[in-house]
Order: C-alpha cells, then structure tokens, then sequence
C-alpha cells in the first residue's frame, strides 16, 4: 500500500532553522566576546559554577547564571558559551515561528519562509552572537506570546497558570520582563472575563510570581549576600545613585525617530509592513464594531498590539536596538501575513509572493554580510595576548573593555580613567591596553594616554561596528545620529587595540 508523504510545517519549520544555524555561527568562533556584559557574564557563570554567588543577581537575571553553570563545570571555553546562546536565540525563534504558524494554518512554504526571514532580522542576528540574556529572554517572550493567546482563546485556570509561568522564566532571566507587565495588564482589562480576579486566582498567580525571589533571595542570604540583593537591582535600575562613566543618570529619553530611523537603516522593508499593516485591518474592525471591551482580538492585532507597545514604551526609555528585541520577530511574521492577506483578497497568484518573500530574504541576508560578517573578522586579543606574554607582562589594566580577558590567565582590570594607573603601577601593573571600547562606551578619559606612542597595535574591526556603538547608546545616553558620528570617527583609526607600558601612562 502506498502512503502519502505529508509535510507539517514543523518539518518546514525545523528545515528552515537547520539552514540558520550556519547563518548565526559564520565566524563566531573566530572572534571573541562582543561586549564588556558578555565577558562579565562568562566570568560570573564560571563563579557561580564554583559555588561563589556573589554576582547571581547581575542585570537581575540569575535564571542566566544558573542556566550556562554546569557547562562551565565541563569547560571555560568562551567559545563554546557562545555557540550554546546563538543556538537558544535560533530556538526562540522556531518557538515564535511555530505558535503565528499554528494559530494562522500557514502553508508550509509560507512557514518556511517565516522562520528564515525571522531567524534573518538584521538585529537578531547580530544580537544572537553575544552572550547576554537576549537569547533566553526572546525564548520566554515567545513562550509568553503564545501562552497568553491561548488564555484569552481559551479562559480558563489552566491557561492562565501555564501563561504566569512564561512570565516567571521571564522576570528570572531578564529584568526588562517588568515591560510586558503592563501590556498583559492591557490586555486583561480589553479581555474582561474577570478570570484573574475571581475565586482569588490574583494571589495564585502573585504567589507563583513571586516564587523564584523568595527562594533564590533565600539562597543568595544564605550564601552571604543581603536578602533583598535581587529587588536592589530593579530599584538601581530604575533610580540610577550616580551617573555612569560616560556621563549618563537619566532612565527616560523621549526620541520618537530613534528606532524608526534604525528600522530604516538596518531592517527589511517587510519590518515597515509588519509595523503600519496592521492598521488596516485595525480600522476595518473598529468600523464594524468588533473592537471593545470583552471581544476577542484577531491574531495579527493581538501580535501588533504587542509590538506597538513595546514601540511606544521603549520610544520613553533610554535607546539602544536590544529595547526592540521582542519586536523584530512580530513585525516580520505581521509583514507576511499582510502581504499574505492582500494576495488572498486580490486572488494574486502564489508564485509573485513567494519571489517578493525572496526579494526579503536576499535582502536580509545583503544586511547581515554589510552590518554582521563584515566586522566579524579574526579578533587581534589573542595577538596581545601572546606579545604581553613574551614580554613578561603581569596583571594588564585595560581601557573600558574587558575583550582581553578570555586570553589572558591573570587578571585582566578595566579602568574607567586614566588617572587610575599611578595606583596600578604601584601595585605591580606593567603594561595597559588602550582598548578602543572607550570609543564605544563615550569614555572621554584616556587623552593623555592616546597621545603617547604605543609600544605595540593590531587592528580590531568589531570594535568599529555601527549595531555596537549603537547597543552602546542606552550607556552613553547619545542620539541615534550622535552615536553614529562618533562610530564613523572610530571606523578612521587604523587601530583598535594598543599597549604601552605602564610607567609611560603616568606621565
């Protein structure tokens, strides 16, 4: 008897992540850690896999740190961290691509296409190769999304508990979970089923929430560190004591063209159909009276809801590319079900929009070798690395950056100014790096330093990157245009990485 071959669009789904694997790994291994917050998470995941918790509750996510431990039981290979994140940020993107997939009978061509232009979006391919909880957060994010679908679809104790349990993954991973707070609390008031609020569900749900900083608090009191460690992080956050190296103390910075200017910079014309699409369909259903209090949300408004308001609310808040994080993926799923919708009602045929979902993809992958591989070059920290050793150099002071560290055995100590190396070289450094990330962070406090003629440079490409000067704007509290100004003038210098000796630094 013969059988039909069917093809699900998980199969597509699991096809089309096969393919972006060597699309996030394409010279990742080459390269070191990104960022001052990787290089910290890899020592601190390495700490805590030693039983030291001092820094559990960094960024308040120790979901993170627990996660990433028992593999630094087995190795300290940054290497290996980062291949592990990337392969977490491509999983999150299957989760997300799998739940519009389901919920929209997508064909299987169609979800195909979906995950490949997701797993594609400029920043989450950039984004995808560090080490911070970016990966972790947009898993449960996607998790979030499609359990809280399902709770508004079908009311009831059992959905609501499995969504409050994404949002538990959520705020134990990623203090910027808080956002989505005020989104489900929309959403809850627009849905009107009063299913929170009835039989005392609330305080089920709080005690559930609140679980994880209960015990993890406990354990972190126990292991020496203040009981309210992890709240003390939220409240830092939100009311910064001093300002930062770089000058900055606020929180809030209203620049309504920050991110549209990095959509249009960076992103796919699909992202600009995702974002404005929606509004079509929004005011054919309030004109017919489908939208109120206690009516169902379409899937593509109930998507589109999220990402206008994580829009609006990051558009208040100090900028950086990662704020959207969330986004990218909703607005990329929302352009091809607009798209998909036009071709239906106008009976156009399939063909003409699988070659312009195509079209988007090439276009994709064009920004990812312009904005990605092209500053993904062999790194030059380990050629310091090696000619500090054969120079019999100790603990290194470094300007800023941490990109030295994995490299380096002994101690590896960023400075914020200069003025710090009379102290260290009494205290035994000999040598310091001027790492180029002062440029990145808007450290203006190494003149005296630059002025002086190194002993030894290499170049480091990645410390030229626009996506990472802009990552860095949250720090410095720059505009879009001043942030790119200043990575234009960093894309001038010849050199990235230069030593001098340290008793040359003190004059």
């Amino acid at each position: 008897m013969n059988s039909k071959l069917t093809i699900s669009p998980s199969h597509y789904i699991a096809f089309a992540l096969l393919l972006l694997v060597p699309v996030r790994l394409h010279g990742l291994t080459a390269g070191t850690l990104p960022d001052y917050d990787s290089v910290r998470n890899w020592q601190i995941v390495q700490e805590v896999a030693a039983g030291d918790l001092r820094h559990l509750f960094r960024h308040a996510s120790p979901l993170f740190m627990l996660l990433y431990a028992p593999v630094a039981w087995l190795t300290a290979d940054y290497r290996v961290f980062l291949v592990l994140n990337a392969l977490l940020a491509l999983a999150a993107v299957g989760l997300l691509a799998a739940f519009v997939a389901r919920e929209t009978r997508l064909p299987g061509w169609q979800t195909g296409l979906l995950t490949l232009l997701m797993g594609t979006a400029t920043f989450l391919t950039y984004g995808g190769r560090d080490f911070t909880m970016s990966a972790g957060s947009l898993l449960c994010f996607a998790g979030l999304l499609a359990a809280y679908y399902r709770r508004l679809r079908q009311p009831g104790p059992a959905t609501l508990y499995r969504a409050a349990g994404w949002l538990l993954l959520g705020l134990s991973f990623n203090y910027k979970f808080l956002l989505t707070l005020p989104i489900l609390a929309l959403l809850e008031w627009c849905q009107a089923d009063g299913l929170l609020l009835r039989r005392g569900r609330w305080w089920r749900v709080g005690l559930l929430l609140a679980a994880p900083f209960v015990v993890l608090s406990a354990v972190g009191w126990l292991a020496g560190l203040r009981w309210y460690a992890w709240v003390a992080v939220y409240y830092n956050v939100l009311f910064p004591g001093a300002a930062n190296a770089a000058g900055r103390t606020a929180t809030m910075h209203l620049d309504l063209l920050y991110y549209l200017r990095f959509l249009l910079d960076f992103e796919s014309w699909l992202v600009w159909v995702g974002l404005l699409g929606p509004l079509v369909l929004l005011g054919r259903q309030w004109r017919a009276g489908r939208l109120g209090r206690g009516r169902p949300l379409p899937l593509v408004l109930y998507l589109a809801v999220w990402g206008w308001c994580l829009l609006a609310g990051m558009s208040l808040l100090l900028k950086a590319p990662r704020g959207l994080l969330w986004a990218y993926g909703l607005w990329y799923a929302l352009g091809l079900l607009s798209l998909r919708q036009v071709w239906q009602l106008r009976r156009l045929p399939q063909p003409l929009l699988a070659a312009l979902l195509l079209a988007a993809l090439a276009g994709n992958l064009y920004r990812i070798q312009r904005e990605v591989y092209a500053y993904a070059q062999p790194s030059s920290y380990p050629a310091v690395a090696t000619w500090l050793a054969a120079n019999g150099s100790g603990p290194v002071a470094s300007t800023m950056g941490l990109g030295l560290a994995p490299f380096r055995p002994d101690t590896v100590y960023s400075i914020t100014s200069e003025k710090a190396l009379p102290m260290l070289a009494r205290q035994g450094y000999r040598y310091v790096l001027l790492d180029a990330y002062w440029r990145v962070t808007n450290v203006q406090q190494f003149d005296s330093l630059r002025r002086l003629p190194p002993l030894a440079a290499w170049p480091e490409p990645a410390l030229t990157s626009p996506l990472l000067f802009l990552e860095h704007s949250e720090y410095t509290g720059l505009s879009y245009q001043q942030t790119l100004n200043r990575q234009q003038q960093a894309r001038q210098d010849t050199a990235q990485l230069r030593v001098y000796e340290m008793v040359r630094g003190e004059k």
